[in-house]
C-alpha cells in the first residue's frame, strides 16, 4: 500500500478540497497523512486517513512560513512515505526538498495562483517573493493539478507546464439531514446566503450595505481576517435583524443552511488574477441544494451559470444596484425558481467529486 503525505499551511478543520482528496485516495488503496497546523484546541474530527498539526512558535507573515517549511522539511526527512504532496506554493519548498532528498515522488496541488490572491497582490515585495519561488520550483515538478482551467492555461503560457484540471466539486452523497442548526429568522421573508471563508475581496461589505434596501435576510456562514469588521458594518448600519454570522461550521449544519436558503451568492472582487480565475467550491454546493446562484462576472463561474442555466451574473456597479437585482432575483415566478431548481438538479449529477477522482486517481496511481 503506497503511503501519501500531504502537506497544507491550514488548521484542517474546514477544508473540504482536502479532505475529499484524502478520503478518495484513502479508499482506493492509499495510505494517506494529513499534515496542518495547530491553531486551536479543537479535536479533529475522525477520518479515514490519519493527521498531524505542528505546533508553531509564528502563525503570521514571513517567519511562519519560514517556521511551518522549516518544521514540514525536518518532518519529512524521517515519515516513512512513498509520494509527498505539496498544497500550494506555501509548502512546496519543504516539500519540494525532502522529496529530492529522499527520492519521493512529488505532486503538487495548487488551489489558486497564490501570488495573486488579495493579501499578498498589493504587497509588492510579498508578491515577488512568490512569484520567485513559483518561477523556481513549478518547472520542476512534473506531476501538478489546479482547480480550473483558467489557471491551468494561465501555467501553460507563463511556463510551458501541463496541468490537470480536478474541480472542487461537492460529493453525491447526501448530507446528513438530522437538524443540528437552528434556522436563525422568520420563515415568511426570503434569504440570502453566503458561506465560505470572510476574507477580503468576497464583496460581503458591498453585500452588506445593499441590506438596507432589501426586505429579505442574509446568512453569512464562514470566518476570516475581516469577521468582526463586517459585524461593525451590519451594527452601524443598524443591520443586526436582517444579517447574521454563524462563523465557521461543520460540514452538516452549512449543508442544512444551505438547503433552506433561496439565493446563494458568491460575488469576488477581480483583486488579482485569483479571483478572476475563481471557481469556488461554495457555487457547487449551492447547485447541489438546488437554490439558484448570483455570481461574479468572472470566466469560470460564468461559464458555469451560462453552461447549465442554473442562476445569474450580477453586473452592478453599486451596493444599491445590487440590491436592485437581489430583490429581482428573490422575486422570480415560482415557474422560474423550478426550472432553475430542475436545471440545478441535472447539473449536480455532472458537477460532482465522483467525476473527478478519476483524474485524481490516474495521477497518484
Amino acid at each position: 500500500m503506497k503511503r501519501v503525505i500531504l502537506a497544507v499551511t491550514n488548521d484542517l478543520h474546514t477544508d473540504q478540497r482536502l479532505h475529499k482528496v484524502c478520503s478518495s485516495l484513502s479508499e482506493n488503496d492509499f495510505k494517506v497523512h494529513l499534515i496542518g497546523r495547530k491553531l486551536d484546541n479543537k479535536k479533529l474530527k475522525e477520518q479515514s486517513y490519519s493527521t498531524f498539526r505542528f505546533n508553531l512558535l509564528f502563525n503570521t507573515g514571513f517567519l511562519f512560513y519560514a517556521n511551518y517549511n522549516l518544521a514540514l522539511f525536518i518532518k519529512l526527512l524521517f515519515i516513512k512515505g512513498d509520494i509527498f504532496v505539496s498544497n500550494d506554493l506555501d509548502s512546496l519548498p519543504a516539500v519540494f526538498f525532502a522529496a529530492r532528498i529522499r527520492r519521493k515522488k512529488l505532486v503538487v496541488d495548487l488551489h489558486e495562483l497564490f501570488p495573486e490572491s488579495p493579501e499578498i497582490y498589493n504587497r509588492k515585495v510579498v508578491r515577488k517573493f512568490w512569484q520567485f519561488i513559483e518561477r523556481f520550483f513549478l518547472p520542476k515538478c512534473t506531476n501538478i493539478y489546479t482547480v480550473c482551467q483558467s489557471i491551468a492555461d494561465y501555467y501553460f503560457d507563463k511556463f510551458g507546464l501541463k496541468l490537470k484540471v480536478i474541480r472542487n466539486l461537492p460529493q453525491q452523497q447526501k448530507a446528513d439531514t438530522k437538524q443540528t442548526a437552528e434556522w436563525p429568522f422568520p420563515e415568511e421573508k426570503k434569504c440570502i446566503l453566503y458561506q465560505g471563508a470572510t476574507n477580503m475581496g468576497r464583496g460581503l461589505e458591498r453585500l452588506i450595505e445593499s441590506m438596507q434596501w432589501l426586505d429579505a435576510y442574509l446568512i453569512i456562514a464562514g470566518g476570516g481576517d475581516i469577521l468582526e469588521n463586517l459585524k461593525s458594518q451590519a451594527n452601524n448600519l443598524q443591520l443586526n435583524n436582517k444579517i447574521h454570522f454563524t462563523g465557521k461550521l461543520p460540514f452538516s449544519q452549512l449543508n442544512e443552511y444551505t438547503a433552506l436558503a433561496d439565493l446563494g451568492i458568491s460575488l469576488e472582487e477581480n483583486l488579482g488574477l485569483n479571483y478572476y480565475f475563481a471557481l469556488p467550491n461554495k457555487i457547487f454546493d449551492y447547485i447541489r441544494a438546488e437554490i439558484p446562484i448570483l455570481v461574479s462576472p468572472f470566466p469560470e463561474m460564468s461559464r458555469i451559470v451560462n453552461h447549465y442555466d442554473v442562476g445569474f451574473i450580477d453586473n452592478s456597479t453599486s451596493s444599491k444596484e445590487l440590491a436592485t437585482n437581489l430583490s429581482e432575483l428573490l422575486n422570480i415566478t415560482e415557474v422560474k425558481r423550478e426550472v432553475l431548481k430542475l436545471n440545478c438538479r441535472a447539473a449536480a449529477k455532472e458537477l460532482c467529486w465522483e467525476c473527478e477522482e478519476a483524474i485524481l486517481l490516474s495521477i497518484y496511481q
